[in-house]
C-alpha cells in the first residue's frame, strides 16, 4: 500500500469525526488542569487516542490542531507555540501503537514515559526562549526552584520538563489505552488502525 493509500485509509469517515471529539477532549481537560493549578498537563488523551485507533498522521494532525485551536481561539494563547510538541506526541503515540505496544499495559506504560522525555526536550527550548521559563502555569513553581538553586532559564525548562512530563504522559497513554479497552470490540473494529490495540 503507498503511502497516499494509507493516509486516505488513516483518515477515515470515522477518524475525521473522533478528530474534533478528541480535540474537544484534550482542550476540556487541559483547561480544567490549568484552573486546578496542578503540575501536569493531560492535555493530549484525544490526541493518543486518535494516534492508537487511527495511526501516526492522524495523532500528529490532532495534536498539532489542539493546540493552534487552543492558543489561536484564545482560549489559552500560550498554549500555541507547542503544536509542534503536541504533534510529535501524536506521532510517537501513533508509532508505539504500530509496533504493538498497545497491546501491553506494561509497554505502554514504557511508551508514555518515553514520549514525555522528548516532549520535555522539545518543550524546554520554547519554554526558556518564549517565554522565559514562565508559563503561567502551576509547573511555573519547579522552574522557580531549580532557578533559585542555580539552574539557567534552559536548564530550568528541562528540568521541570523531566518532572513533569514522563508522569504526564504516562498517565496520559494509560489513560488512552483505559478508554480504548473499554470500547466495545465492534466500534474500536471499525478503525482504521484497529489492528494495533486489539490482541
Amino acid at each position: 500500500m503507498s503511502f497516499a493509500d494509507r493516509l486516505r485509509q488513516d483518515f477515515s469517515t470515522l477518524t475525521l469525526v473522533l478528530i474534533p471529539v478528541a480535540i474537544a477532549i484534550n482542550i476540556a481537560i487541559g483547561q480544567l488542569i490549568v484552573s486546578l493549578q496542578i503540575p501536569i498537563y493531560l492535555d493530549s488523551i484525544g490526541t493518543v487516542l486518535v494516534a492508537a485507533l487511527a495511526g501516526p498522521w492522524a495523532g500528529l494532525a490532532t495534536g498539532a490542531l489542539t493546540n493552534l485551536i487552543w492558543g489561536l481561539s484564545g482560549i489559552n494563547p500560550a498554549y500555541t507555540p507547542y503544536a509542534i510538541v503536541a504533534a510529535v506526541i501524536g506521532l510517537l503515540a501513533g508509532w508505539f501503537a504500530n509496533i504493538g505496544w498497545f497491546k501491553s499495559v506494561v509497554k505502554v506504560a514504557i511508551a508514555g514515559l518515553i514520549t514525555g522525555v522528548v516532549a520535555a526536550a522539545l518543550s524546554a527550548p520554547i519554554t526558556a526562549l518564549v517565554y522565559g521559563g514562565v508559563t503561567g502555569t502551576a509547573t511555573d513553581v519547579i522552574v522557580g526552584l531549580l532557578q533559585s538553586a542555580g539552574a539557567s532559564v534552559f536548564g530550568a525548562a528541562f528540568g521541570q520538563g523531566l518532572v513533569s512530563d514522563p508522569l504526564d504522559k504516562l498517565a496520559t497513554f494509560l489513560v488512552a489505552w483505559a478508554i480504548i479497552r473499554a470500547l466495545p470490540m465492534r466500534t474500536v473494529a471499525r478503525f482504521p488502525r484497529a489492528q494495533n490495540v486489539t490482541a
